[in-house]
């Protein structure tokens, strides 16, 4: 069989994951620009490939890039070279992930439920309006599912709201994969001065926000953070603080309007809106192929071997729906699944997302207001109708109209 070719428009995963499980936990793909790579598949292979001590994250292991054959403005660059947790190991992760880890332990993130619940409550009052300006219809996307989390987390970072929208905007060119190389360069260019501005004007007035404990971590010995770290620790939490957030909670919606049943159950107690993030995460993954990972030696995972320096996809999506983890009705969505204990899609191992609890309260506080307040709310536009996401990394739609119902 030839190798799987990415495609770069995007789409929705679930066919291609199945077709390709079938065949094997791990399977050979072709980038973008013709670059040959492998995605990790299957759950158990995946969580054994997450997790494994040769696996790498640096660009340094990455051998076309090392060896010059990675153009600038290919898509998914900025995946490799950022400097930041996501592209460092060993100790170098550690430190940096230290610095970042204070602003999301369980304490710090509790404290932030009163403050999300009234931003919730203040966007579904913005969302009943535009459906109100809208003649009935408005996208859920833009007026709630986007402004919570990016809201939330640019607070937390001490960004202003002048720069939220375009930072949403730049964000989605950066893990767009059909981009042309002239527009990433200038997205790239463009998200780096934004966020340079950011870090400027936390340095001439430092206030009670993560960028500020970043910027005074920079000056201490021992822990110091170059710019480029600075910048690249911004980028990656702009982008996976919102970006992710925002996809579980539009997959969340459409999921539970297709799944009426499901609904019911929840709306009666006998599942809870946690459980429906659980499985929303499971069975729609936020993320379906999340650059890179590149092995430091051959590795073998589930009989396929994955040569040393190959760019690998982990398959978050994929590994949701493999039948050999979460039985024959894999691809049924079912809240009293109790999904948590099993899927992958916030990671594992060293690189486990350091915003998961934050995230589940964000989607969890945001869907039960949401079917609360609006318990016959329904998309506007049958399913296949809906516009995906130009992107085979972030997996959802780019709008989600609807109604509000009775």
């Amino acid at each position: 069989m030839p190798p799987h070719r990415m495609d770069p428009a995007g789409g929705c995963p679930h066919a291609d994951n199945a077709r390709l499980l079938a065949q094997g936990a791990v399977t050979p793909v072709v980038l973008p620009g013709g670059i040959e790579g492998m995605a990790v598949l299957g759950h158990d292979a995946l969580k054994e490939f997450l997790a494994h001590p040769d696996v790498a994250k640096g660009a340094e292991h990455f051998t076309d890039l090392r060896e010059g054959r990675i153009a600038d403005g290919w898509p998914l660059k900025t995946f490799a070279t950022v400097q930041g947790m996501t592209t460092a190991d060993g100790a170098k992760h550690r430190r940096l992930r230290a610095l970042v880890s204070k602003a999301f332990t369980a304490r710090r993130v509790e404290a932030l439920r009163p403050r999300i619940e009234t931003v919730t409550a203040s966007l579904l009052d913005g969302l009943q309006a535009a459906v109100a300006d809208g003649g009935g219809v408005a996208d859920l996307r833009r007026h709630f599912a986007m402004p919570l989390p990016m809201g939330v987390i640019c607070e937390l970072l001490g960004v202003d709201a002048e720069h939220h929208e375009r930072l949403h905007h730049l964000s989605n060119q950066i893990v767009a994969t059909d981009i042309s190389p002239d527009e990433a360069i200038a997205a790239n260019r463009e998200l780096v001065a934004v966020l340079t501005a950011v870090a400027t004007a936390r340095m001439a007035d430092p206030g009670d926000d993560l960028t500020s404990a970043l910027i005074a971590a920079r000056e201490e010995d021992g822990d110091r953070l170059s710019e480029h770290e600075l910048i690249g620790t911004l980028l990656l939490m702009i982008i996976a603080g919102h970006e992710t957030t925002l996809n579980l909670i539009t997959n969340a919606v459409r999921a539970l309007c297709a799944n009426r049943d499901q609904l019911t159950l929840v709306q009666d107690g006998k599942a809870s809106w946690a459980d429906v993030v659980e499985e929303t995460l499971r069975w729609d993954s936020p993320v379906s192929y999340f650059p890179f990972r590149y092995p430091t030696r051959d590795l073998t995972f589930d009989g396929t071997v994955i040569p040393k320096g190959t760019p690998v996809l982990a398959g978050y999506s994929a590994a949701g729906r493999d039948k050999a983890a979460h039985g024959d009705d894999a691809d049924r969505f079912d809240v009293t699944r109790h999904s948590e204990a099993r899927h992958l899609s916030l990671g594992h191992g060293p690189h486990y997302c350091l915003g998961a609890p934050l995230a589940r309260m964000e989607a969890t506080i945001a869907l039960e207001r949401l079917f609360t307040r609006f318990p016959g709310l329904d998309p506007a536009l049958p399913e296949p109708a809906l516009t995906r996401h130009a992107s085979f990394v972030g997996n959802s739609v780019q709008e989600l109209p609807v109604r509000l119902g009775d």
